[in-house]
């Protein structure tokens, strides 16, 4: 639970320096549309924050102008399930889906790296110690 109140805490310090940015920056704003273009992660605004934290486990929601997006939902057990999506500069569409449990963090995306396949001669030499097992020795 400590991560939804430090990301819940950093949103707002977040929200609120935008907040103050906007005000201090709104000349420069214009002058800078005019000039050149915006960058729209400088300027992303929060369109939806859903946060229930209950005694048996949490929902989470963020959606940002930027098309960001992140839901996660936690059990009283600390298992939290979730995903996050954002869009590259590329224009590629990244979505990163996960399980959290106490086996580990498990991220699943087409763009995550894989491991190499395993060779052929360490399968055929697993293959044959399956077939073969070892006998044991008898014990005195």
């Amino acid at each position: 639970m400590k991560g939804i109140f430090y990301r819940k805490l950093t949103l707002k310090t977040v929200l609120l320096k935008q907040q103050q940015q906007k005000k201090d920056n709104e000349n420069v704003q214009i002058s800078c549309v005019v000039a050149a273009p915006v960058d729209d992660d400088v300027h992303a605004e929060v369109k939806e924050l859903k946060s229930d934290v209950r005694a048996d486990g949490f929902d989470f929601t963020l959606d940002t102008s930027n098309n960001i997006h992140e839901q996660a939902s936690g059990d009283a057990h600390g298992n939290v399930h979730g995903d996050f999506e954002w869009v590259s500069p590329e224009g590629v569409h990244v979505k990163v889906s996960y399980v959290a449990d106490e086996q580990g963090y498990h991220p699943s995306s087409d763009l995550l790296p894989t491991p190499p396949p395993v060779p052929v001669a360490i399968l055929k030499a697993l293959e044959f110690i399956n077939a073969h097992p070892q006998k044991e020795e008898a014990k005195h």
